[in-house]
């Protein structure tokens, strides 16, 4: 019988998959902006685990899906399309009721997500989680909007599901979560510095959910998380 556990075409997709994967995830890291050189082939293939030939596979289709460019002798750089997701294309909020629509798909789609974060019990991807949390932190402590930070962190929790297509998914919405984070901030009528406490609050909520493995817990601490951001907006 053909195995699929034993199939080497089967092992070979996974490891291209995870190098990609691994590395969508890295461009969505703020550090990573526009024209931005990448770390070398063979850093990124220790880190990421796989096999230099996987790695360049990887770094092949995000090239041609216009995420990253290459400089010859140089290296490979992110591309201002960075953050559109192949495949997945939505279009930009028109209205309120736009917007509105689009967090209540966001509270669905991220409370899973938080669940099966907190399911994975992923260590590494966890720790990931908490330094994202803390440059967020640092970010809005020293007064600047951190919205890039804020999506860091939302990417991280569905970097820590193991599932790429939340991640996939995310990464196709960071236009409209910009967006949206920024119309939440300008109009919320709460004093700045009381609502930047209660969304990290809210954050470590979802942390905390996650580090202790609460499936539970972590859908709902995210979807209050999102709540909490249409409250700010529209029962001010």
């Amino acid at each position: 019988m053909y195995s699929l556990r034993t199939s080497p075409h089967i092992a070979a997709h996974t490891q291209d998959e995870h190098a990609y994967d691994q590395l969508l995830a890295l461009l969505s890291d703020p550090e990573f902006s526009p024209d931005a050189r990448l770390p070398s082939e063979q850093t990124l293939a220790e880190r990421f685990g796989v096999s230099r030939p996987m790695l360049r596979q990887a770094l092949v289709r995000l090239r041609a899906e216009g995420r990253i460019y290459s400089r010859k002798g140089s290296g490979h750089y992110v591309s201002k399309d960075r953050g559109t997701a192949p495949g997945l294309a939505f279009s930009t909020l028109a209205s309120i009721p736009d917007v509105r629509s689009f967090l209540e798909f966001r509270r669905s789609l991220e409370g899973e997500s938080a669940a099966c974060a907190a399911q994975t019990g992923d260590r590494v991807a966890f720790a990931k989680l908490r330094k994202s949390h803390l440059k967020l932190a640092q970010t809005l402590a020293a007064g600047e909007p951190g919205i890039e930070q804020d999506i860091a962190f939302h990417m991280a929790v569905a970097q820590a599901t193991g599932n790429r297509f939340f991640t996939h998914t995310l990464a196709a919405l960071s236009e409209q979560m910009s967006f949206s984070i920024r119309l939440v901030r300008d109009l919320a009528g709460r004093p700045v510095v009381a609502r930047r406490e209660e969304v990290l609050h809210e954050h470590v909520q979802i942390l905390d959910a996650i580090d202790a493995g609460d499936a539970a817990g972590a859908r709902a601490a995210m979807r209050a998380h999102i709540d909490g951001g249409i409250a700010r907006l529209f029962e001010r």
